[in-house]
């Protein structure tokens, strides 16, 4: 993607070798983007090393309007000011445990952390970098959504749910605002993806995908990838569903006795 080269690029939630985050990291400082990484914990600074030399790293509570700014002026101080934002940041944070829970049993502490950890610090980190956006006439916000929420739901994951789902909503109505002032804005919506913190649970459901396997985060970097470039400049206020076609299909088990060769026997209704 060579609309990305030389952009700036800031990914939160960027500490974990075998997330999403750091695979967005990645994929575009390989494509040329002077990429700035966050994470909640000094690990990022050994994400940094792996990326190399001219990228930037910072430890930040990204819920925190304080730190959010101190960010943001650090990026332009060290690499020039934020063309591409991927808030990536969310679900968990390193040393605090979130257990399902069912809604009518979700206290309000639960709800308002899984709102600010997932939906109110993206809000922050795209307020702070549209001012600079709109003054150069260009930006790239991709927001790391998901299949649950905009699609699907999990019994006990109502408070992600309605965070990712309202991401999704907070995406298009920047699309609407902010598309006069060359800044596109759009989601991802994940489905399955191995990671470092995948349950077994989760990886075995990505095996009853269509295609067969969990998604890798590398797969879900490429989309971020193409959202951010410049080649992407007429796609706004959508979101790109990465996840094995897990989402068109009604059956998700595996059906005793529908082998592919009985599937390619059945006569057309």
């Amino acid at each position: 993607m060579a609309g990305v080269v030389g952009r700036v690029a800031l990914i939160t939630g960027a500490g974990s070798t075998t997330g999403i985050g750091f695979a967005c990291a990645k994929a575009l400082a390989a494509a040329g983007a002077r990429v700035a990484i966050t994470s909640t914990t000094a690990r990022i600074f050994e994400r940094q090393a792996e990326l190399g030399a001219g990228t930037h790293a910072a430890v930040a509570d990204l819920t925190r309007l304080e730190a959010v700014a101190d960010l943001v002026a650090g990026v332009a101080d060290l690499l020039g000011p934020v063309d591409i934002l991927v808030n990536n940041a969310g679900m968990v944070q390193m040393g605090r445990d979130e257990p399902s829970v069912r809604l009518s049993e979700q206290s309000d502490e639960g709800w308002a952390y899984g709102l600010a950890i997932n939906l109110t610090s993206a809000f922050l980190l795209t307020r702070a970098v549209l001012p600079g956006m709109r003054a150069r006439g260009h930006g790239r916000i991709v927001q790391m959504s998901s299949v649950t929420g905009p699609l699907t739901g999990i019994a006990g994951s109502g408070t992600y749910a309605a965070a990712k789902a309202g991401l999704l909503g907070m995406t298009r109505a920047l699309a609407l605002e902010e598309g006069p002032h060359g800044i596109t804005a759009n989601c991802i919506g994940p489905g399955w993806i191995a990671t470092g913190s995948s349950s077994e649970a989760e990886r075995t459901a990505g095996r009853f995908t269509p295609i067969g396997r969990p998604g890798r985060p590398e797969e879900v970097a490429h989309a971020a990838l193409f959202l951010a470039a410049d080649e992407a400049s007429y796609i706004t206020g959508q979101m790109i569903v990465v996840d094995g076609g897990n989402t068109i299909q009604e059956y998700k088990v595996a059906l005793p006795g529908l082998s592919d060769d009985r599937l390619s026997s059945r006569p057309n209704r």
